[in-house]
C-alpha cells in the first residue's frame, strides 16, 4: 500500500481485540477484516477466544474470510508489529499448538500492561471470574438457548443492511441491558473483575469473554472490555495521543474524560503506553 493509503489508516500505539470465535458461522469476520484493514497498531493482544474450538468441535464451519483473519494478523507479525495472545475458555485447547509459534507470537495467561503513569493494568481473557460470578447451572442453559436465538435474529437483521448498503449496527445488546437477570450478570462480573484487579494491587482490569463492550471506572479500578466480533463488533485501542478508546465498527470511538458508569458504552479518556 503507498504512503497515502497508510496515512488514511488509524494509527494507535495498542490494539486489544477478542472473541472473533472464528469457526463460529455468526463470526463478523467481513466486518472485522474492514476494521483491521483501516488500523495500523504497534502492538496487537488478542484477548482470548480467537478461534472457536468448542463450536469447531461441534460442527466444522470455516470460510476463506477466516483464513485471511489470520494471514493477515500474522502478515502484520512479519512486518514487526508485536503479537501478544492470550487463550481464552473457547481456544483453550489450541494453547500448546500456539505455543509452538513462540518467537512469532507472545503467549500468556495473564498479561500486565504498564502506563505512562506507572499504573499497572490486568489483562485477561476473563473466563478466570466465572466461578466468582457464581450463577446457577440451569441460568447458564437457558442464557445459552436465548443467546443463540438472539444471534440468529442479529446475524439476519445484518445480512439485510448489508445487502441494501446500511452499515452494520448490533441488534442484541440493548436487549441484554433490558433483561433484568441478563443486567445483573453483567454487573456483578464487572464488579468482580474490577474487584479482582483491584485486590491484586492492579489499577485496572481489561479483559473480554462476557461479549459486553465497556470503558469505566468501579470503585476508582478502570474496567475494560473489548467486546466482541459476534455482536458488537468493538475493539479497545491505545492512540498515539495515550488516550484509551472503545472503538465500535463502523462508527470509531465514543469518548469522555468524565468517569462513566457501569453498564454504559462509552471510552474513558486514559494515558498509557504499551507495557514492556
Amino acid at each position: 500500500m503507498n504512503s497515502k493509503g497508510k496515512e488514511r489508516r488509524l494509527q494507535v500505539r495498542t490494539l486489544f481485540v477478542s472473541d472473533i470465535h472464528l469457526g463460529f458461522k455468526r463470526a463478523r469476520t467481513r466486518e472485522l477484516l474492514a476494521f483491521l484493514h483501516g488500523i495500523d497498531a504497534d502492538c496487537i493482544v488478542l484477548g482470548g477466544d480467537i478461534v472457536d474450538a468448542l463450536s469447531l468441535a461441534k460442527r466444522f464451519y470455516w470460510t476463506d474470510e477466516h483464513t485471511q483473519v489470520l494471514r493477515l494478523l500474522l502478515a502484520r507479525r512479519r512486518s514487526g508489529v508485536r503479537l501478544v495472545y492470550l487463550p481464552g475458555n473457547h481456544d483453550a485447547a489450541l494453547s500448546v499448538f500456539v505455543e509452538m509459534l513462540q518467537g512469532q507470537i507472545e503467549v500468556h495467561r495473564e498479561w500486565v500492561y504498564r502506563t505512562s503513569r506507572g499504573e499497572r493494568y490486568l489483562v485477561l481473557h476473563g473466563d478466570q471470574f466465572d466461578e466468582a460470578v457464581d450463577c446457577p447451572a440451569w441460568l447458564y442453559w437457558i442464557g445459552d438457548r436465548l443467546y443463540e436465538g438472539t444471534l440468529l435474529y442479529n446475524h439476519r437483521v445484518n445480512e439485510l443492511r448489508h445487502l441494501f448498503g446500511m452499515p452494520y449496527r448490533p441488534q442484541t445488546e440493548g436487549l441484554k441491558a433490558s433483561i433484568g437477570t441478563s443486567a445483573r450478570f453483567i454487573r456483578r462480573f464487572e464488579t468482580i473483575a474490577a474487584a479482582g484487579a483491584r485486590d491484586q494491587g492492579y489499577d485496572g482490569v481489561i479483559c473480554g469473554h462476557i461479549h459486553r463492550a465497556n470503558l469505566c471506572t468501579i470503585d476508582g479500578t478502570v474496567y475494560a472490555n473489548t467486546g466482541d466480533w459476534v455482536e458488537s463488533c468493538s475493539a479497545l485501542v491505545e492512540t498515539r495521543a495515550g488516550e484509551m478508546q472503545l472503538l465500535r465498527w463502523p462508527h470509531g470511538a465514543v469518548a469522555t474524560s468524565r468517569v462513566t458508569p457501569l453498564l454504559a458504552d462509552v471510552a474513558l479518556s486514559h494515558r498509557t503506553h504499551i507495557g514492556l
